[in-house]
């Protein structure tokens, strides 16, 4: 059983960066295909970006093409996202999710497991 944490979300103003961690204990990381989802308010959950087991290959969403950048530490267990240029309309509660010997997926029904979600705002 695999725990997901996320961290680093916070308030921060249109234009500025952060980057957001997710921490992965249990299974068998660095076989598990890896991503993040966002949630706005009243808003159905989004694909964001997903990395490959393998870590060469990525896939993000059109909209943060270009300025937002996952990555992963398998030595840390750990994946993160990059969120440079954030803005408001990136407001949302940032999960992550792994996925257990399958590829990157953009689809959140392929995920096995899920963070509890970390809040982004971004104000204008």
């Amino acid at each position: 059983q695999a725990q997901l944490v996320e961290s680093g979300g916070g308030l921060v103003q249109a234009g500025d960066s952060l980057r957001l961690s997710c921490a992965v204990s249990g299974g068998t990381f660095s076989r598990n295909a890896m991503a993040w989802f966002r949630q706005a308010p009243g808003k159905e959950r989004k694909f964001v970006a997903a990395i490959q087991w393998s870590g060469d290959s990525t896939y993000y969403a059109d909209s943060v093409k270009g300025r937002f950048t996952i990555s992963r530490d398998d030595a840390k267990n750990t994946v993160y996202l990059q969120m440079n240029s954030l803005k408001p309309e990136d407001t949302a509660v940032y999960f992550c999710a792994a996925r257990y010997g399958g590829g990157s997926s953009t689809n959140s029904y392929d995920y096995d497991y899920w963070g509890q979600g970390t809040q982004v705002t971004v104000s204008s």
